[in-house]
């Protein structure tokens, strides 16, 4: 790995998230760092480079490599050439698998934002043992979905004893856009409820659960946070299974591990229309043509203005219990669908490229990947993951 002629490549610099991690890069990388940018467009990946340029001038040099994700001896040589290979380029479960089977193929280290449960499940299944064979660490979900929730229930058990039976509630609030690829894979998942039922029971019969510890991640209805006055209702998401995967894996989440995750609202009303929406959305992405239609509403690579992202924010608010201790963390910060999305997509690659980190390989998640370290760097990148006092 240290005789790769990259230490970092981004592949999807061209659209937008991709974009916003390109920057953040030019912006954060070392010293010395090598990094390139890959993609099918080469004219695109040059106007990217120019715009990089202006963060730092020796981005004027950047590597341009062409690659396509039909084109697996493209992938194949990307994967080769670099330690640690970004990918924003989704939906992934339309464009991400070859990607995903080169890195594995080549031992090379692999990041992603994918929100997508079948995604993450069918590459599990296909590539996980190559990449332990191989030496490469496969991490899924290094933006929104699903580092909050996995590093902020990582760092609130870190907060309690480790020798008794943990809960943790995560409750998430936010003010802020969907982008346009969280809209795409939610469109796909919805119109593919069967086929991600059947591939997350292949999951669990290869994945089973420690057979001395209890994981759950229960769900139910809305209910009213008596301590709040807040509705919170159950999400529906990738983090559950992101969460539950790591305390299956560490000890740190006590010898059973209960996590709950909310979405809290203020109001009856927003409770009542945002599932009114969602059912209307699960309904219509059954009908081919509408699901075509809505997915015009906002493509991949659609996002907002700077300054509508400079108004946005979130904060998930953790409550954890063990041996009779209670601690209260947050994870918060700015945007989260883009801004600090390619932050923690950022980090997580210069984590896996730079740290030392604990000796994994397959598919991982981001605390078991890399834990303490890369709360830290997210840390002192201005995330905020910290115990509040109540």
């Amino acid at each position: 790995m240290s005789e790769r002629q990259y230490d970092i490549v981004v592949f999807g610099a061209t659209g937008f998230t991709g974009g916003l991690t390109a920057e953040y890069l030019a912006a954060h990388v070392p010293d010395g760092c090598r990094w390139a940018l890959a993609g099918r467009n080469t004219t695109r990946l040059e106007a990217v480079r120019r715009r990089l340029s202006s963060i730092d001038p020796a981005c004027a040099d950047l590597p341009l490599l062409q690659a396509d994700v039909t084109d697996t001896a493209s992938l194949r040589t990307v994967a080769e050439s670099a330690r640690v290979v970004v990918t924003t380029v989704g939906p992934y479960l339309n464009y991400g698998e070859p990607l995903v089977a080169a890195c594995a193929e080549a031992g090379t280290d692999y990041v992603d934002l994918t929100g997508e449960p079948e995604f993450v499940d069918r590459m599990y299944l296909a590539h996980h043992e190559t990449a332990r064979r191989t030496g490469a660490r496969l991490v899924h979900a290094c933006g929104l979905d699903s580092i909050p929730y996995d590093l902020g229930a990582y760092f609130t058990v870190g907060q309690l004893p480790d020798d008794a039976p943990t809960t943790v509630d995560a409750q998430i609030r936010a003010n802020a856009e969907f982008s346009g690829g969280t809209f795409a894979s939610a469109l796909t998942a919805f119109s593919r409820a069967r086929h991600m039922t059947d591939v997350a029971k292949r999951r669990r019969r290869a994945d089973p659960r420690p057979a001395d510890r209890e994981i759950r991640t229960p769900s139910g209805p809305p209910t009213r946070d008596s301590e709040t006055g807040r509705w919170l209702v159950p999400m529906p998401t990738l983090d559950p299974q992101i969460v539950a995967r790591s305390a299956a894996t560490l000890p740190r989440y006590g010898t059973s591990f209960t996590y709950r995750q909310s979405a809290a609202m203020k109001r009856l009303t927003t409770l009542v229309a945002t599932g009114a929406g969602l059912g209307v959305l699960a309904v219509a992405a059954q009908i081919p043509p509408v699901r075509s239609a809505l997915g015009k509403i906002r493509k991949p690579g659609d996002g907002p203005s700077a300054q509508r992202r400079a108004r946005s924010w979130f904060q998930v608010r953790f409550t954890g219990e063990a041996g009779g201790q209670r601690v209260v963390t947050e994870v918060a910060g700015g945007d989260p669908g883009y801004d600090e999305t390619a932050k923690m997509l950022s980090e997580s690659a210069l984590c896996l490229a730079f740290d030392e980190l604990p000796d994994t390989a397959g598919q991982v998640t981001t605390a078991v990947a890399m834990g303490d370290s890369l709360v830290t760097r997210l840390q002192n990148a201005g995330l905020r993951i910290r115990v509040l006092d109540e």
